[in-house]
Formats: C-alpha cells, structure tokens, sequence
C-alpha cells in the first residue's frame, strides 16, 4: 500500500469538516467521491491528492481502496454507501470506517465481524456524533453497573442538519422506531414511549427514536435492552404518532426523491458561526434486575465540530494500527473515555434519582 487514508465523500458537508481538521492535524488524507469538479476543487484548495470513482463498479472500488491502509466514509446516506466501501474493504484488505447513525448499516457491518477478523480488516462505523459520545456513555455506564440488564440512552440538542443528516432522516421515515428487547431489536410505532428526562438544566419531555445505539450499544455493553431517546416539543411527540400510518407513503421511490431534492435545493448545514453557538447533551442510565440505577450525563461541544475531531483521530488510530481486527464499536475499540479526550467533552455522575424518568407508551 502507498497511501494511509482515503475520505470518501470528503466534498460533502460534514466530510468537508473531516478534511479540513485532518489537514489541521497534519494528516494528508487523499480526498475523493463522484464528482470530478468538487473533489478537484477540494484538493487543490486543501493541497491533497484525490480520486474520483462512483460506487457503482466494484472491482473499480476494490482497486482503489487497495492502494490504501483506511477509508473514511463520509458519504450518506450510508444504507447506500457502507455496503460497496467495506465489502471492497475486505476484499482488499484495507480498513473501513464511517460516521453512520443508522441501525440498520450498523447491524449489517456487525454480521461481518468473523469476515473482518479473517481478512485482518477492522470495521469500525459510527466515529462522529453519532454515536461517539452515547457510545462511550453506555460503555461507562456498563463499567459502573455491570449487573446492568437495561441500558436508557437520550440527546437533546439536535437542532441542525447537515444535507447528508437530513437524507437519512428522511430515509428512516419508513421505520417509525426502534428498541432492543432481550437482545433482539424490534420495530415500534413513532415516539413510543415519552419521558421526562434532566439533561442538567431542568426535566424536558423526551420520545424514543430510532438511534444508532440501539444497534451499536448492544456490542459495546452486551446490555439486552436499550431504548434511545431525543427531545423534541410535546406537539412534535403527538405528530410523531399521528403521522405513523403514513410511513408507507413516505418510503415510497417518488416521495423519497421529492423529499431528497427539497433537501438539496434548501438545507446547505450550519455556519461556523451557528456551531459554535451550538452545543448537546446527553443522559444515560442502567438498571440491573434488582432495581439498582446508575446514571450519567454529558454535555458535548456542536455535533458536526465534534464529529469532525473523533473521525479523523478514530482513523489516525486505525490506520496507526492501534485497533484489533473485526467489527468494532468507538468505546469497544477506544474505551469508554474516548468522548472526554476532546475538547469541551464533559461527565458528570446523577446522583439523586426522582419520578424523572418515569415511561409512558403512546
């Protein structure tokens, strides 16, 4: 091999923020995705080398990704993207990585744990957002309580998007929600449980959604049973529910292409400025089966920022050869500490338990 990394979709949004803190780490990551004249533009500004290459030809992908150590793939949505990048990773031996949230790529690269650890390749998704800082929570919170048999994940502060977020939130329209009950994840309705949750600054109504945690939580803490929770105002909840039936209408091809070229005519991401304004938090808890609770919470700085900082310093790890092969998780493969290494990443314990917290099912 001649080259360590590879970001592909590195011209998007948040793949734009991944290499440009690359290059402010002084890393020399090689640039590509499917457009010739933004990949270009790109590394000529950013003085990088580049590919360019679609996901359509396999054997074209494979021989790319062979003249390198990782790929990072910023290129969502990834129920597209993740499948033709890590199988040409374990073809040609070359590690994988992305910054996926969804459950359902989750679960897919997860399967191909016995093959990554024969071909001596690591897959390692979900190194931005999400799930960094919820992964690492539960890993902490499994440590604190290892009779735990429930674990409880929640955000709030998801307030912007990037072009790339917004797709696959689209995408997910056509599976409402989604919870994992004795180790098995089962589909539930839209916002089926309601919570009133105390991020730190007073208890604000929370409803579950399908999060990345439910999948990769399940490998970090071997917990059977994992809700995840974001915030959203009490009329969002109702809405939520109310909405369900139409979820068939919403994963239809023309509602799906409609819905994605909206997106890309009117969602171009927060400014620099809106990011630092921005920050989220997050509350977890375990509980054992004989009623014992331990609980935590984070507060981290704006998503995108913070995504951009785990990714690169994920797939420095990677490509130094610091991760075992196989399907890895960001806590399973870093530890549970990982979130606090960056900047304005803070932790702190709940001491004092309430009727907080308490689930109601729509």
């Amino acid at each position: 091999m001649t080259d360590e990394l590879l970001i592909y979709g590195s011209y998007g949004y948040t793949g734009a923020l991944v290499a440009q803190t690359a290059v402010d780490e002084g890393m020399t990551p090689v640039l590509a995705g499917r457009t010739a004249e933004k990949v270009e533009r790109q590394a000529t500004d950013l003085g990088l080398d580049h590919r360019v290459f679609s996901l359509q030809h396999p054997e074209v992908i494979e021989r790319t990704l062979a003249d390198f150590e990782a790929v990072l793939n910023c290129a969502g949505p990834f129920s597209q993207t993740a499948d033709p990048l890590s199988s040409a990773c374990l073809r040609a031996g070359t590690d994988y990585l992305d910054i996926t949230g969804e459950i359902d790529v989750l679960e897919q690269l997860a399967e191909r744990d016995r093959d990554a650890e024969e071909a001596d390749v690591t897959l390692l998704p979900a190194v931005g957002f999400d799930v960094v800082p919820t992964d690492c929570l539960a890993g902490y919170l499994a440590t604190e309580l290892p009779s735990a048999t429930s674990l409880t994940l929640a955000i709030d502060g998801m307030g912007t998007f990037s072009p790339g977020t917004a797709k696959s939130i689209v995408e997910g329209l056509t599976r409402p929600g989604a919870v994992r009950q004795d180790g098995e994840i089962r589909t539930v309705p839209a916002a089926w449980k309601r919570r009133l949750l105390d991020f730190g600054q007073g208890p604000k109504s929370a409803v579950t959604i399908p999060w990345g945690d439910v999948s990769s939580a399940y490998y970090t803490t071997g917990i059977e049973n994992i809700e995840t929770y974001a915030t959203v105002p009490e009329f969002a909840a109702d809405v939520m529910a109310k909405t369900e039936p139409l979820a068939p209408i919403f994963g239809s091809k023309p509602v799906q292409r409609l819905l994605k070229a909206i997106i890309d005519a009117t969602v171009s991401g927060p400014t620099a400025e809106e990011r630092a304004q921005s920050s989220a938090r997050v509350w977890g808890e375990v509980e054992d089966d004989d009623g014992n609770r331990f609980a935590a919470r984070m507060r981290t700085p704006d998503t995108y920022d913070l995504t951009a900082q785990t990714a690169v310093e994920a797939a420095r790890r990677v490509v130094s050869g610091e991760v075992e092969p196989g399907y890895q998780t960001p806590a399973s493969a870093f530890g549970p500490e990982f979130a606090l290494e960056f900047d304005g990443v803070e932790r702190e314990d709940v001491s004092e338990f309430s009727d907080v917290g308490v689930s109601v099912e729509s």
